[in-house]
């Protein structure tokens, strides 16, 4: 192997492309709100419990997908996935019906996101790499952050432009092509090739890596641990990918901004984030995972506090470029910390709930948010509450211990 590219950077690449356009399409509600507002009968609120469907089955499919990799290969569940992404977008596009949309746009396309969006990238991080594992899995949050946010100005520019049924069919193409990468290039584990995870000690004898402890989620759900876990990270989806992911153009559009020009802002904030990301999988190998938490969340919840009084252009890039520093950039520690707790073998099961947390964080704020709009008229509430919550997640992400009694299962025989 000496002078070749060692083969995992090839499987990092075709599954942050992957994750990059999964995320985007899960990010379309959002983009597509204004527009799908003009259908009869589809109000804000109506609207917001169909991506809040959405992104509850986007969160109960991580659990459901680190089964079916354990069963089918990482491989044949991400071909499921894109395919059925792509046939469920395509039957909303031919919807009128908001129970149908629901149906379609909400829980069938968030389940066939979902399938990939947690632990694809985490079972391919520790799979691949011993070293550099906190950069790969900042990588993949990295591309995960950019298809939720720098998508969001070419999907508002075709939903503008063109309706955002057409915005849904681009979006089905994408997930189309994306097809021949994984059947070419996604292999399923280092012992398939013959070759070691980066890292590992050449004297280490090839091997696959052995399957999750089956009794490890009996055991997580009786550590304080995991809960501290999927309650900090509940908060992480809540304040991103629910409130902001969802309404924010519509904020920004009741401020007086256009809904190209807000995208452009979510722009700016996915460049950021591609940043933070990363930089927070470099960080994760070296600091303690649960102060880079504290800094995050309270860093979140100081930028939710500053945006219900931002009126202006300077405003908005400032508030993006603070945000987008750590939209997903809590993703690494999070990982390394259900590793740490809970043996690295267990990642994909164990951070899958954890993502489902997320996710129902996610949805419960992106229908509450939408509620609070259509009662009392603006979303300032919302950002309000969702600032101060970010900031106790900090405090109580220290809570969290950084090695836990199922690690030991890491060295335990299969």
């Amino acid at each position: 192997m000496r002078g070749r590219v060692f083969y995992g950077w090839v499987v990092v690449a075709v599954t942050a492309t992957v994750l990059l356009a999964t995320a985007g399409i899960r990010a379309a509600p959002g983009a597509f709100l204004v527009s799908m507002q003009a259908q009869p009968g589809w109000t804000t609120a109506s609207l917001s419990l169909a991506a809040a469907v959405g992104l509850i089955a986007y969160g109960l499919a991580g659990p459901i997908s680190g089964r079916l990799m354990g069963a089918i290969g990482i491989r044949n569940v991400t071909l499921l996935s894109l395919a059925f992404t792509a046939a469920a977008l395509l039957a909303a596009v031919l919807v009128s019906d908001i129970w149908l949309l629901t149906l379609t746009f909400g829980l069938l396309s968030g389940l066939a996101t979902g399938l990939v969006a947690s632990v694809l990238g985490a079972t391919v991080a520790n799979r691949w790499f011993q070293e550099r594992r906190g950069f790969v899995v900042g990588l993949f949050g990295a591309s995960t952050s950019a298809g939720q946010l720098v998508f969001f100005p070419l999907l508002t520019t075709l939903a503008v432009g063109f309706g955002w049924r057409a915005g849904a069919v681009v979006l089905a193409g994408i997930a189309l092509v994306l097809l021949i990468p994984v059947v070419l290039f996604l292999r399923e584990d280092p012992a398939d090739i013959g070759v070691l995870p980066l890292g590992a000690d050449p004297a280490t004898p090839v091997a696959p890596a052995p399957p999750p402890d089956p009794g490890i989620m009996r055991r997580a759900v009786r550590s304080i641990d995991f809960w501290f876990l999927a309650s900090t990270f509940f908060v992480c989806g809540a304040t991103s990918n629910g409130l902001i992911g969802q309404h924010f153009i519509a904020h920004a559009v009741d401020h007086g901004f256009t809904q190209v020009a807000a995208a452009e802002a979510l722009a700016v904030m996915g460049a950021f984030n591609f940043v933070g990301t990363i930089a927070s999988g470099w960080l994760t190998d070296r600091v303690d995972p649960r102060r880079l938490l504290l800094v995050y969340y309270g860093f979140r919840g100081i930028s939710l506090l500053f945006l219900p009084f931002v009126h202006d252009s300077m405003g908005i890039i400032v508030f993006s470029v603070l945000f987008g520093l750590d939209y997903i950039a809590t993703v690494p520690p999070t990982v390394a910390l259900c590793a740490d707790a809970f043996g690295r073998r267990n990642v994909g099961v164990v951070y899958g709930w954890v993502f489902a947390a997320h996710m129902f964080g996610a949805a419960i704020s992106a229908w509450v948010a939408g509620v609070v709009r259509e009662s009392v008229g603006d979303y300032a509430a919302a950002f309000v509450a969702a600032g101060w919550i970010a900031i106790i997640a900090g405090f109580a992400a220290l809570a969290i211990k950084r090695t836990g009694s199922a690690a030991a299962s890491d060295a335990a025989p299969a």
